[in-house]
């Protein structure tokens, strides 16, 4: 599965990171990046997590 974040969508709330410092970092500008594109199941519960986290809707995984 696929872990992604649009960028046009984050405005750097940080909850991702929050959820998972292991799947999400983020850049100089304070906006969230994926560091697992292709998190293992042993994330999944993780990046579920994080995609309900985000007040923009800016995480997919799937």
């Amino acid at each position: 599965m696929k872990l992604s974040i649009d960028p046009e969508r984050c405005q750097g709330h940080g909850r991702c990171v929050l959820v998972s410092m292991e799947l999400f970092d983020v850049d100089d500008d304070g906006n969230g990046v994926v560091l697992i594109a292709e998190p293992g199941p042993e994330f999944a519960d993780d990046a579920r997590k994080a995609v309900g986290s985000c007040p923009e809707q800016a995480i997919s995984y799937g």
